[in-house]
């Protein structure tokens, strides 16, 4: 129960600050931003603001900003249609109901012979029990109360996301990513700060690990190292260098205590690494730095890294191949964050910090559907100095989310067979 709800937390605030770029940037736009919504499927609850419906949703798998334009409306009122309209003393439609088996006794029911909610405002239908057709207004902040009860707003065609400007429309679809990459920054500036400071390159031993050949040796926590068999000492990568390729044999080293100059031997332990290979170690952890202007710059160092190792991942794959084994879905993320809570909650905020940099990766990946994908079609737009057409686009975009659908019962699928083997 602690790993689904570790899971589930981590999850929901990448996914909030995923979105909160989108919807901040677009609401800066001007475009009416009709649902936020946090989670996947059934609606559990929602909550009404000024233009904008927040809305949870039962599967915690994802999350969305629901920006108008795209002919949105134009689909979801047709003729023939039945709906209930509320209107506000001088006959002007305030609510537009889509909800038709819930009794509504302030609305007016009727069928839809024609409407138009984005340039005239208007729906024309024939009210129930009458035979003509009559026209009605329709207010430019009206409220639409779609077939699950959620409410959103009508969407006149100047805030909608195709009326916004180029760049405008850029940003938006960038800002999702962007916070993502902030969020991780975040995450591991926090981090820095909890754990007691970040570990700096200096020469400077922070700790000294008990029977080991530094200890032994009666090295201290604050001793500076300057050399080792001969070789000058800056920084504390230096040490590691200068010790790993002598497993077992003794070295000199001069180290400074209080300003005055000793000279000792160690021999270091020989350690396995992962080729097999042996390597010395001296058993020494780097000091902790708490300056705050170096533990903010540990963590947009920390992000670049992992963006930088992501990178060499997705170099790697277009040279060597596809191999799925490099993806992880929803299986992976919550079989990691099970091994992670055994550490903590500077774990988990380090394991935040890292996922929302991969995520934020993965939605730049030019593949219809995602925000990189969006940002391909913006870019072809500013080239073309036109959009390319809707029918063009939407089909673009079902190659896109059948990829991504297909890619994802794959990931999931050998998550799965990963789990169980």
């Amino acid at each position: 129960m602690q790993s689904i709800v570790a899971f589930i937390l981590i999850f929901s605030i990448i996914v909030i600050f995923h979105e909160f770029g989108h919807f901040y940037f677009a609401k800066r736009a001007n475009i009416l931003v009709r649902e936020f919504s946090i989670g996947m499927g059934p609606k559990i609850y929602h909550y009404q603001g000024d233009e904008t419906t927040y809305t949870l949703r039962l599967l915690p798998i994802g999350g969305y900003v629901r920006m108008a334009g795209l002919d949105e409306m134009a689909e979801t009122i047709e003729r023939g249609m039945q709906l209930i309209l509320e209107t506000d003393s001088d006959g002007q439609v305030e609510t537009i109901s889509l909800a038709t088996d819930q009794q509504n006794y302030n609305g007016l029911p009727i069928e839809v012979f024609a409407s138009d909610l984005e340039d005239e405002m208007f729906i024309e239908g024939i009210p129930f029990g009458q035979t003509d057709v009559r026209r009605f207004r329709v207010s430019r902040t009206a409220n639409l109360v779609e077939a699950d009860g959620t409410i959103i707003k009508v969407a006149p065609s100047d805030r909608q996301f195709q009326s916004a400007s180029i760049w405008q429309r850029m940003l938006t679809n960038f800002a999702g990513p962007m916070n993502n990459f902030i969020l991780a920054v975040l995450a591991f500036i926090l981090l820095g700060f909890f754990q007691g400071g970040v570990p700096t390159n200096d020469p400077v031993i922070g700790d000294v690990v008990d029977s080991s050949p530094a200890a032994d040796a009666g090295l201290q926590a604050g001793d500076q190292i300057t050399e080792i068999a001969g070789q000058s000492i800056d920084s504390f990568a230096a040490i590691g260098d200068a010790v790993s390729n002598h497993p077992k044999e003794e070295l000199d080293l001069t180290y400074q205590r209080d300003g005055k100059e000793h000279s000792i031997t160690v021999t270091p332990t020989a350690a396995q690494a992962s080729d097999g290979s042996q390597i010395g170690q001296l058993g020494v952890t780097p000091s902790q730095s708490m300056n705050p202007l170096t533990i903010i710059a540990a963590g947009f160092q920390r992000a670049w890294a992992i963006i930088a190792m992501v990178f060499a991942v997705i170099g790697s794959m277009v040279k060597n191949g596809f191999d799925i084994n490099n993806f992880g879905g929803p299986v992976y993320m919550y079989q990691a964050t099970s091994q992670v809570v055994s550490m903590g909650w500077l774990g988990l905020l380090s394991w935040l910090g890292a996922l929302s940099v991969n995520l934020g990766i993965v939605n730049l990946l030019p593949i219809p559907a995602l925000d990189g994908g969006k940002l391909v079609l913006n870019l072809i737009e500013l080239v073309r100095g036109k959009p390319l057409s809707h029918k063009i686009e939407a089909y673009i975009n079902i190659v896109g989310v059948v990829l991504v659908f297909l890619l994802m019962i794959a990931v999931t699928w050998n998550d799965i067979m990963r789990f169980f083997g």
